[in-house]
């Protein structure tokens, strides 16, 4: 006896969220392999860069309790140390390394990621087959590589608009910005829940996660500030 097609409606934001975080912890390993030389490199020359700027605080200090010049002479002679700005300029330069290298590699695996699998038999990535959704075009057809290809760069509009473009799923017609920019559609599968138990549970662990990451950052930096405040004072 032949099965009845499944039918399926367009998926929501939670179910596409989920999905997203998913592929995402399955790529951000291989960034961090493949850029852990690079981004240890400019770690070491940040901290040097900081160590050079805390050792020319106590310096500053002095120029500023002396009360010898005004704050926009002060500001000048400060712009013009060259130790100070060599400091800065090399702190400026590692900073963008390590925020940039992730980024790019992030960007190139999850193109070959997300139009290799959303273009194949799959018509979804590891994260959206997880969820029961799929990739396919306004007419409801699998996406060929070029189609995949270009959703794939339209839904660079949907990270420019600070992720609007994304938060348009939330209302009718669920259709993200690159969706739309794309002709293509995110289809859930109508015999499954739109939510599961461990989704939800998934999502409250990444949330508990980036908490802990956050109030970990606030205390490095808390820390790195009072160690350069004593280094200063000489205490």
């Amino acid at each position: 006896m032949a099965h009845a097609p499944t039918e399926h409606s367009l998926a929501g934001l939670m179910p596409r969220t989920v999905a997203w975080t998913l592929d995402a912890a399955c790529l951000l390993p291989v960034v961090a392999l493949l850029g852990s030389a690079r981004m240890g490199t400019a770690l070491d020359q940040a901290r040097t860069a900081m160590d050079a700027l805390a050792a020319a605080l106590p310096r500053l200090l002095e120029q500023a309790i002396a009360g010898t010049a005004d704050p926009m002479t002060l500001a000048r002679l400060w712009l013009a140390d060259p130790a100070l700005a060599a400091a800065s300029a090399a702190l400026h330069a590692a900073v963008w390394s390590l925020l940039l290298t992730p980024l790019l590699l992030y960007v190139l695996l999850a193109c070959v990621w997300t139009v290799g699998f959303e273009a194949s038999a799959w018509q979804a990535t590891p994260g959206k087959r997880a969820l029961g959704l799929t990739v396919v075009d306004r007419d409801g057809r699998r996406l060929r590589s070029g189609g995949a290809l270009l959703r794939f760069l339209a839904a660079g509009l949907s990270w420019l608009t600070l992720n609007i473009g994304h938060a348009l799923v939330a209302f009718k017609p669920h259709l993200a910005l690159h969706d739309h920019a794309s002709g293509t559609r995110v289809l859930a599968a109508r015999d499954r829940p739109a939510m599961p138990a461990w989704g939800r549970a998934w999502l409250a662990l990444l949330g508990l996660a980036f908490v802990a990451v956050l109030a970990w950052g606030f205390l490095a930096l808390q820390a790195a500030m009072q160690a350069a405040m004593q280094q200063a004072l000489g205490s």
